[in-house]
């Protein structure tokens, strides 16, 4: 089977999950269903995926880690800027430092430096993965913010600590200088290039459309696709992390937006073309996830047999310990975490937190992005011997991505349910928004009519919008009058909306109407039905 071969199965394979997903009868995680779609692809086809990290890193991550800094709440990041930051840099040392040890100790057999690598590379949580869990398990809102912050930012802490144990493994003296240099240098340059490319990219592409005129209604959305991999690739050039590099160039793709300088017809097929991509891309992903597992456990299973220990009995008490250590080791640092500044505000007791603490310690998953970090390990070490242990640590990070997902399919639901309901996060904003947006309407309206006072077609036409907007902007003033007044309005264009492309699929089918005309009528109408949707 040829490359192209298989790409299409692992696109049929991510359909079929998509569809399966939905029958069954209890809920299960879509990356769950995912995963075993490929265990079973690895089991019945002959040739299987030479995962290659670098070239998936460059192919996988910079348009998914885009997209989510693109589309994450800006404000939720900045007003818990504090937790998010202790997660993803305080959390991820803690683990390394407490949890590298204690899998030294567990397993004797894994050196103590690579354990630390493994404590590395299993400690950050992955943004995929944790929004195709969330796709699932809707997260109350400021709790989902503060997971997606922390999985954006935690790969530089977690990739850079496993580059340092990993080049300990091999003989590099360690230096405590170094590391903070390294970590700043990362931080701060990958950072920069996210922000120079999207702005170089998005201010070249203005320039050009004022001087040349307005370009194929395409270009502007592969501008916004080249974005993200020209990022990763400059900040890895100049040795800082790619991953931070994407994420601010989906941050500033945001701010970018907000000028409202794209039409609305580039906006919807940008947001149809992510949507695909992030489906597709999410999913090939768990699908290749899935595609290692049998035979990274056969090769664990080898690993075993040579040291003296038959059956897979020990490898799944291992893989459950480490998992579930990490977990704990994250509940632990969100329990005492509570003394930091940030906290302060926050007077509940621990046993009021515990609940939410629990919900983030099963919902921080891990994903493809640790496979493919700890896939990196080298083969050998610089004397030519074999590199120690590294068909378990690899097994071992697979058995926690598979664990964590379903640990947070199976507990999240229970958990949230145990969660004191939050109220509307954005419900007197939204109310707001919309009566300003309304009055704004209303004054369009007036100044067409005063422009235009002898219109007798205009004014016939304004009358009833109106009537509409000044009930929209009265009835703002109150949120739950506001949701239901929309509501009803929704309905009621949905339903004419409905009718309008029965009577147009009618009539084409009768042949009382092209089929040219047709597909034109109806497409502006799914393009209405989409934005009151």
């Amino acid at each position: 089977m040829n490359s192209i071969e298989l790409f299409l199965v692992m696109v049929v394979a991510v359909l079929a999950c998509s569809y399966l997903v939905q029958l069954l009868p209890f809920p299960v995680p879509l990356p769950l269903v995912q995963i075993f779609a490929g265990s079973m692809l690895a089991l019945f086809t002959e040739h299987a995926v030479q995962l290659q990290p670098e070239v998936f890193f460059l192919l996988f991550l910079p348009p998914l880690l885009f997209l989510d800094g693109w589309r994450i709440p800006k404000d939720g990041l900045k007003r818990d800027r504090g937790r998010i930051l202790e997660l993803a840099f305080g959390l991820v040392f803690f683990s390394v430092g407490v949890g590298g040890p204690l899998i030294h100790l567990l397993i004797p057999s894994i050196p103590l430096s690579v354990a630390f690598a493994l404590a590395a590379v299993i400690s950050p949580t992955d943004p995929v993965a944790v929004s195709a869990i969330a796709a699932r398990t809707p997260i109350p809102g400021r709790l989902m913010h503060v997971l997606e912050g922390e999985s954006l930012l935690n790969d530089a802490s977690g990739l850079l600590s496993f580059r340092l144990a990993v080049g300990v493994v091999l003989g590099t003296a360690f230096s405590w200088t170094t590391a903070a240099t390294t970590l700043l240098w990362s931080v701060f340059a990958g950072v920069l290039a996210g922000l120079v490319v999207t702005l170089l990219l998005t201010t070249g592409q203005r320039i050009l459309e004022r001087r040349l005129g307005t370009a194929d209604a395409d270009a502007p959305l592969l501008v916004t696709l080249v974005i993200p991999f020209a990022a990763y690739l400059l900040a890895e050039q100049v040795h800082a992390s790619g991953i931070l590099a994407v994420v601010a160039a989906g941050m500033a793709m945001s701010r970018v937006e907000l000028t409202g300088l794209a039409p609305a017809s580039s906006r919807l097929q940008r947001n149809a073309f992510w949507n695909t991509v992030q489906l597709l891309l999410n999913g090939i992903m768990f699908v290749v996830l899935g595609e290692q597992l049998p035979r990274v456990a056969l090769g664990a299973m080898e690993l075993g047999a040579a040291l003296g220990r038959e059956g897979g009995w020990w490898l799944t008490l291992y893989a459950v310990s480490v998992a579930g250590g990490m977990m704990l080791l994250r509940l632990a640092w969100l329990t005492f975490s509570a003394v930091l500044p940030w906290h302060r505000g926050d007077r509940r007791s621990f046993r009021e937190r515990l609940p939410e603490n629990l919900v983030l310690s099963v919902a921080g998953v891990r994903g493809a992005v640790t496979l493919a970090g700890v896939l990196t390990l080298p083969l050998a070490l610089t004397d030519g011997s074999p590199f120690p242990a590294r068909d378990l640590a690899i097994f071992l990070a697979a058995s926690v991505i598979l664990i964590s997902i379903t640990a947070s399919g199976l507990f999240l639901p229970r958990l949230l349910r145990r969660l004191t309901p939050m109220g509307d996060e954005h419900g007197e904003e939204l109310a707001h928004a919309q009566g300003e947006a309304a009055r704004a309407a209303v004054q369009a309206i007036q100044g067409a009519l005063a422009r235009s006072p002898d219109d007798a077609e205009l004014a016939a036409v304004a009358a009833p919008l109106l009537e509409a907007y000044r009930s929209r902007a009265g009835a703002s003033a109150a949120h739950a009058e506001t949701r239901r007044f929309h509501e009803a309005e929704q309905r009621l264009r949905m339903l004419c909306l409905r009718a309008e492309r029965d009577a147009l699929f009618s009539m084409a089918r009768a042949g009382r109407l092209s089929d040219a005309t047709a597909r034109r009528l109806v497409h502006d109408i799914d393009l209405l039905e989409a934005h009151i949707s």
